[in-house]
């Protein structure tokens, strides 16, 4: 099969052959149909994070993909060949506490497909029989390849109540794109979007934002209280990580409000952790993925009801082989660009 691949520690990666996995016991052969790029994926190509960085060369990677069953493993058991799947992305042991109560998410020996494990940015991936969604129609097939990322925004914005309440979008990369329409079909009085990309900003109105404001501006917090109202928004969901960022949210917070940590800073932040969030009352929540298989059940019912669309969020598709078109235009300083899918 052919697979990007990356072959040293520098930065890029190889479009080349590798073997066609065996898979264990426990675990399907996928035959990949679609892939979207995520930021773990990014900081693989780039060699940016170390936290991503895999221990072995040459490494397949990608996180987010679906695709059709071509084999199965003796003991993966509620799978027929030829069933659409998408794939969630963490392995969880389902022996640790945190599994047994219902958190696979954060499992204690967690690891994720594309970055610990040979990923999906191939013709052919193995997958754990258990972080596999088994779609029940084609409804949703062209979309397979970001229902996990969707499931991330779905379980940031509705892991609390927000209908009748203000919300503002920090970061307008696809998940803040996707959390703009989640935030807005949970019942959100009003959606405000916050990015400094005016394409992105664009995307968000299309994906159900109600405003969408430039948050290079000197006058951004301004912007947000003529917007939302004097008292301040009653959620945020932070999606960036940005530093700037991360502050103006917390300011921007009413009392009492909620403040959801999703986006992975660079660098440590330095926080007013007395006057932002104690003095305050603010509820800080971090965000690691999305609920297995919790949050998968609630946007399925989102998207096959229709409540919301991601495919405006979705702007561009490359052949596979054409990964590094894909890669510099996610890396452009004009961020011109939602979801990228490849596609073998």
């Amino acid at each position: 099969m052919k697979a990007v691949t990356k072959t040293s520690r520098s930065h890029g990666a190889a479009y080349r052959s590798a073997d066609v996995p065996v898979i264990n016991r426990d675990e399907l052969l996928i035959r990949v149909t679609a892939a979207s790029i995520n930021p773990g994926d990014l900081a693989i190509y780039n060699s940016s994070a170390p936290d991503f960085s895999p221990a072995q060369l040459p490494f397949i990677f990608g996180q987010e993909f679906c695709g059709e069953v071509v084999e199965i493993g003796s003991l993966a058991k509620g799978f027929e060949k030829g069933d659409f799947v998408s794939v969630e992305s963490h392995i969880f042991c389902g022996v640790c506490g945190q599994c047994r109560n219902d958190q696979r998410h954060i499992c204690q020996n967690l690891r994720v497909i594309g970055r610990d494990t040979q990923g999906g940015l191939a013709e052919y991936a193995a997958v754990p029989a258990r972080c596999s969604w088994k779609h029940t129609d084609d409804s949703l097939k062209d979309i397979g390849a970001v229902m996990g990322p969707f499931g991330s925004s779905v379980h940031a914005v509705l892991a609390e109540d927000i209908v009748g309440r203000t919300v503002l979008i920090s970061g307008c990369a696809p998940q803040g794109l996707f959390a703009a329409g989640i935030a807005k079909a949970g019942g959100a009085k009003r959606v405000v979007a916050l990015d400094a990309s005016s394409y992105r900003r664009k995307l968000a109105l299309k994906m159900g934002a109600d405003a969408a404001i430039d948050s290079s501006g000197s006058d951004c917090l301004s912007k947000i209280t003529k917007t939302c109202g004097s008292e301040g928004v009653d959620a945020v969901i932070e999606m960036s990580g940005g530093a700037k960022a991360v502050s103006l949210g917390l300011k921007a917070l009413r009392p009492g409000g909620r403040f959801v940590a999703f986006g992975l800073p660079v660098t440590n932040l330095s926080l007013d952790y007395a006057g932002d969030i104690v003095r305050r009352g603010i509820r800080l929540e971090g965000v690691a993925g999305r609920e297995i298989f919790r949050s998968w059940y609630k946007m399925e019912s989102l998207l096959k009801s229709g409540a919301v669309d991601p495919r405006p969020a979705i702007t561009h598709t490359f052949p596979m082989k054409d990964f590094k078109k894909a890669f510099a235009l996610i890396n452009s300083k004009e961020k011109n660009c939602g979801k990228i899918i490849l596609k073998p």
